[in-house]
């Protein structure tokens, strides 16, 4: 039986008080990154005791893998549940529908929150709704 890896980095990740913002897994599984995150912000010394954990974990679990990275999700963190959009409402963000909504897949704008399950966005154009479930992907826009 394969262990389920996801499952497996979030109970380690959430374990050590962090959470687990995204995991890409290469398409042979060779490569493993975690992206993690905390209210003070990533620290290097962070990424090495999730790096350490998850070693320790896989060699247990006999989880085969060639490199595992571990990093912080930047300044451009991608959005990806429920609680992010809430989370991060007053930010600006880029949002890809995966269908149209009026002719338009591609939106950015400053993030309002949520409303019956559809994330609030005020674009030049005015407010938005995209349902959650057709949100192909969303990150925050880094302020400099």
């Amino acid at each position: 039986m394969r262990v389920d890896i996801v499952s497996l980095v979030e109970q380690v990740v959430s374990g050590l008080g962090f959470e687990l913002v995204d995991f890409e897994l290469s398409p042979k599984g060779r490569l493993l990154r975690v992206f993690i995150d905390i209210e003070r912000g990533i620290t290097v010394d962070d990424c090495a005791t999730v790096s350490n954990q998850l070693t320790r974990v896989f060699e247990v679990e006999n989880v085969d893998y060639d490199r595992l990275e571990v990093s912080s999700p930047g300044l451009d963190r991608p959005l990806k549940k429920l609680a992010d959009f809430e989370r991060f409402a007053g930010q600006e963000i880029q949002l890809r529908a995966s269908l149209p909504i009026n002719n338009q897949r591609n939106f950015a704008g400053v993030l309002n929150g949520l409303r019956d399950g559809a994330v609030v966005l005020t674009t030049d154009k005015g407010e938005v709704l995209i349902p959650f479930d057709e949100i192909e992907k969303a990150r925050l826009v880094p302020k400099f």
